[in-house]
Parts: C-alpha cells; sequence; structure tokens
C-alpha cells in the first residue's frame, strides 16, 4: 500500500544534525528537478527578500520563512515526519505508534512537496516554505515542473498494490495515476454524514485518523474493493459505487457527524 499525503503549511523546526544530502532521499529519480527547485528557491530568497514574498505568496508576518530558505543547503535536517505538522499529521501522530507501525508508515506514506516532489517520512529534510502553486520565475509553475519526473519514479514507488491518495487539489496536480496503476488508487471525501457536505477542518482530521487506523491495525488491502471492507471493519462509515470502466481510481466518501 502507498499513501499519498499533502504536506503541511506548518513546519518544525530544522533540526540540529547534519544537513541536508539530497541524494539520500527516497526516489531517485527525482534528484536532478529537486536540485532545480532547490538552487532557483536559495537564489531567489537570496538575491530579494520582496520579491521572494510575492512569488511564494507570503504575508508580511511570514517574512522570517524567506531568511530559513536562504539556509536549506546548511540547515539541520530532521525526518519529514517530524518537520510536517497541522491537522492532518496531528491527527496521525506518528511519533506515538508502535514499532510495527512505524515500520509500516516508513514504507507506505508518501508527503508530496512542491520542493522536494515526494519524501518519504524518513527521509531526512529542513524545515522550508514552498508550496505546490508557487510559480518560480525560471522554472515556472512547480506542478508543471514536476510532472514529468513524477510520471517516472512513481509508478514504480506505487508498486503493485493499493494507491490511497488523500492529497489536496494542488498536489495532485503533480501526478495523476494512470491506467493500471489508476484502477487500484483510491481517493477520500470527508463528508458530514446529515447533510452530506463536504467539511473543512475535520476533513484532515478524518484522513490522518484513517491512516493512523490502517497502520496501527496492520491492514494491507490490496486494492480498493479491499480498503473499503478494511475500513468498515475498523469503525468508519464508508459509502462507495465503483468506477464504470477500467484504469479510473475508486472514489470513497467517508462520512462523520463532526465538521469543525
Amino acid at each position: 500500500m502507498l499513501v499519498l499525503l499533502p504536506p503541511s503549511e506548518g513546519k518544525a523546526s530544522s533540526g540540529r544534525g547534519a544537513p541536508l544530502k539530497l541524494e539520500s532521499l527516497s526516489l531517485p529519480r527525482l534528484t536532478e528537478a529537486r536540485a532545480a527547485v532547490l538552487d532557483e528557491l536559495v537564489e531567489l530568497c537570496a538575491a530579494d527578500e520582496d520579491k521572494a514574498r510575492e512569488v511564494l505568496g507570503l504575508s508580511e508576518g511570514l517574512r522570517g520563512e524567506i531568511a530559513k530558505n536562504t539556509e536549506l543547503r546548511t540547515a539541520g535536517a530532521r525526518p519529514a515526519g517530524e518537520v510536517y505538522t497541522g491537522v492532518l499529521y496531528d491527527a496521525l501522530d506518528l511519533a506515538s505508534l508502535d514499532t510495527a507501525a512505524k515500520r509500516r508508515a516508513g514504507r507506505s506514506l508518501l508527503v508530496f512537496s512542491g520542493l522536494w516532489g515526494a519524501v518519504r517520512v524518513t527521509d531526512r529534510i529542513p524545515s522550508y516554505r514552498c508550496s505546490m502553486g508557487v510559480r518560480l520565475p525560471g522554472l515556472g509553475a512547480l506542478g508543471g515542473h514536476w510532472r514529468t519526473p513524477m510520471a517516472a519514479a512513481l509508478p514504480e514507488a506505487a508498486g503493485a498494490g493499493l494507491v490511497l491518495d488523500l492529497r489536496s487539489s494542488a498536489y495532485a496536480s503533480a501526478w495523476k495515476p494512470k491506467g493500471e496503476v489508476a484502477g487500484r488508487t483510491a481517493t477520500v471525501r470527508v463528508l458530514h454524514a446529515p447533510t452530506r457536505k463536504v467539511v473543512s477542518h475535520f476533513n484532515k482530521a478524518t484522513k490522518g485518523k484513517i491512516v493512523r487506523s490502517l497502520l496501527s491495525a496492520g491492514a494491507v488491502p490490496k486494492g480498493p474493493a479491499e480498503l473499503v471492507e478494511a475500513l468498515r471493519d475498523l469503525g468508519y462509515v464508508v459509502e462507495v459505487e465503483p468506477p464504470a470502466k477500467a484504469g479510473t481510481a475508486w472514489a470513497l466518501d467517508v462520512l462523520v457527524t463532526e465538521v469543525h
């Protein structure tokens, strides 16, 4: 099972250990594309703070994030699973998983990123600010920048099992499963049970809880149909209509009563 996650805007501070080593990150097919984004981002932030703030879409209060980006090559790195914070990651709570579940997380979870493309939660990275929606002056829109290298790297990472796609639309733009891989991919919406409306804040929390539940239970569904069964066994209310044609992702609706 491969679980595709969005990153979080909020991130923990960089670590005190060794700095980033691009060549040590998972999915080595992405190394060249990562280096290109890293080089331009560092140069942009070091050269013109005001322009960098505009390009990155940062408020005046987040100006300090620009200085952080200038130090990406030298700042201490820490596991990505510790760097990413926010609602989804709070609900997932990787640190409190037991040893076996943590090993499963290291094998299964892939976090998409405007800067790194995608990393496993065990990959060591510094804290940074660069969303997938950014358009860098040289490379252009990052969603487009990542499509070709992702098309080479992600089918291999997906292997032959289930792909559980929990990304937001901006990060989904970097790679869309196709063909046979799409046929074993499932996306998830979180709906308010009484109204069938999409929830906002609790959407992220529910997705984090879903991933935690699967990891803790040691569930390894082989495909979308098995995922539906596994989630129902874990107490989730799931509605699904299998796709009408082959090579199309399954769309699952998870119903919740809390909407905050």
